[in-house]
């Protein structure tokens, strides 16, 4: 039985028994000034992802306050003056078992959630749809397949600060040419290099992929909310490596049937149509 949405991103929180508010000051999509906390998630593994850092953010509090109380109590209570004839105890064994037990259970506690939320992300789920992603010095290309009513590639590139403002997008983040795919479709990314190591990721989709020259790695996201999802190569490659923005829009399946059908005549080629590698579809 399939997990819904809201189960599957509280998943963290419970298995830890803890819980967590939604995103302080963090916009869906992009991230805004003196933002506080993640960007809002979109998906269900970024859901999850947000949920389980913020547990660890309350526990690993906890503990420090946990520490720095004893410190405050041994200061306090076990001082030169308050204690002018030291103690002579070498050892606790009650105390040695619950130093090393506790630990380890909490350690255990937060692995699970971990370990769930790392299969959630490498394991890749049956494509709906396949994009094609190379990384370059420094810009990005996106390459649609011929046999999922695609056939065509094209080069997303920085807008300039002046084209940003003017189109009423995010400076640094805006592109000329986003990515676009439908809500609700499960999307798997081919992700590879041509030059060097680069690094595409979109916070609030949840993933984080490396593009390495001569290998193909895969990654998915999938959303329910329409939207542009802004995000940057995360692998230093460069100058310009600042300068490479990821822009993800999603849409409804009618408006990215209407897309498509624009890119085709604006972006096709004479060149062989591409067609989907078999490990994205098995």
């Amino acid at each position: 039985m399939k997990m819904s949405f809201w189960n599957r991103t509280a998943l963290a929180v419970a298995a830890l028994g803890l819980s967590t508010a939604g995103p302080a000051m963090a916009e869906i999509g992009h991230p805004v000034s003196w933002q506080v906390g993640l960007q809002g998630p979109a998906t269900e593994v970024a859901a999850f992802t947000y949920n389980l850092h913020t547990a660890l953010v309350w526990i690993i509090t906890l503990i420090s306050l946990f520490v720095l109380g004893l410190l405050v109590l041994v200061v306090v209570k076990f001082n030169e003056k308050a204690n002018p004839t030291p103690s002579k105890t070498t050892h606790h064994t009650g105390l040695e078992i619950a130093w090393t037990i506790i630990p380890v259970l909490i350690l255990v506690g937060i692995a699970i959630p971990s370990f769930r939320l790392l299969k959630f992300q490498v394991e890749i789920p049956k494509a709906d749809m396949t994009v094609k992603v190379y990384g370059n010095q420094w810009y990005w290309s996106y390459e649609y397949a011929a046999d999922q009513g695609g056939g065509f590639k094209f080069d997303s590139n920085v807008l300039s600060p002046e084209e940003a403002k003017k189109a009423g997008q995010p400076n640094l983040l805006a592109v000329d040419n986003e990515m676009v795919v439908p809500v609700g479709k499960t999307v798997v990314l081919q992700v590879v290099g041509n030059d060097v190591i680069h690094s595409f990721s979109v916070a609030s989709l949840g993933f984080r992929m490396d593009a390495v020259p001569g290998r193909l790695n895969q990654t998915w996201f999938r959303t329910e909310r329409e939207g542009v999802y802004y995000g940057q190569c995360s692998r230093l490659c460069g100058q310009n490596h600042a300068y490479m923005p990821v822009a993800i829009r999603a849409v409804s399946q009618e408006k990215y049937t209407a897309w498509l059908a624009d890119a085709k005549k604006k972006f096709a080629s004479a060149d062989t149509p591409v067609r989907v590698a078999a490990a994205a579809t098995e």
